[in-house]
């Protein structure tokens, strides 16, 4: 499967990955987040141009308070830059394809991506919707930051991951 950059013709009405605020963000948000420049969004088409799968990448930065301590020690800022994968949704007519794992990959791939070659980031982060997105993010590596109700991967850890 290819995974895209968004365009408001893709087919979206039918889009329902059993959580509303998702849903409805592919359905009324994700064209003029898009377009306003508050985000990138990525989809998974399929072959009659659904979407049944996307993500959104966006500019973000945590107090450093909020970050492991770690990464306090190494960090002299008072905020610290990371990457906010914002949105992650897989149509429920899909689970169990590998689709969440596969966006979840490509989007981390970016990340890295653009953090080593153009704009700087010490992590990616997200804001899990419920206790099932914890499960999955922990899954593959992200820790919860106690503060914020948010969870981390380090650009390190995600490097890492790719040369393995």
């Amino acid at each position: 499967m290819e995974i895209i950059p968004y365009n408001r013709e893709f087919k979206r009405e039918n889009f329902d990955c059993g959580k509303k605020p998702l849903n409805n963000y592919i359905l009324r948000n994700a064209t003029k987040d898009v377009k306003s420049g508050a985000c990138t969004c990525f989809v998974i088409l399929s072959d009659t141009d659904q979407v049944i799968g996307y993500y959104t990448l966006s500019a973000e930065s945590i107090p450093k308070k909020d970050a492991p301590d770690k990464l306090q020690k190494k960090i002299k800022y008072e905020y610290i830059p990371v990457i906010l994968l914002g949105r992650l949704a897989i149509d429920k007519n899909e689970f169990g394809n590998g689709y969440g794992k596969l966006l979840l990959i490509d989007s981390l791939k970016k990340c890295l991506e653009v953090t080593k070659n153009q704009i700087g980031a010490v992590a990616v982060i997200v804001d899990p919707i419920d206790g099932e997105a914890i499960a999955f993010y922990a899954k593959y590596g992200f820790t919860m930051l106690p503060t914020s109700g948010r969870m981390f991967m380090s650009m390190n850890k995600i490097e890492l991951a790719f040369k393995e």
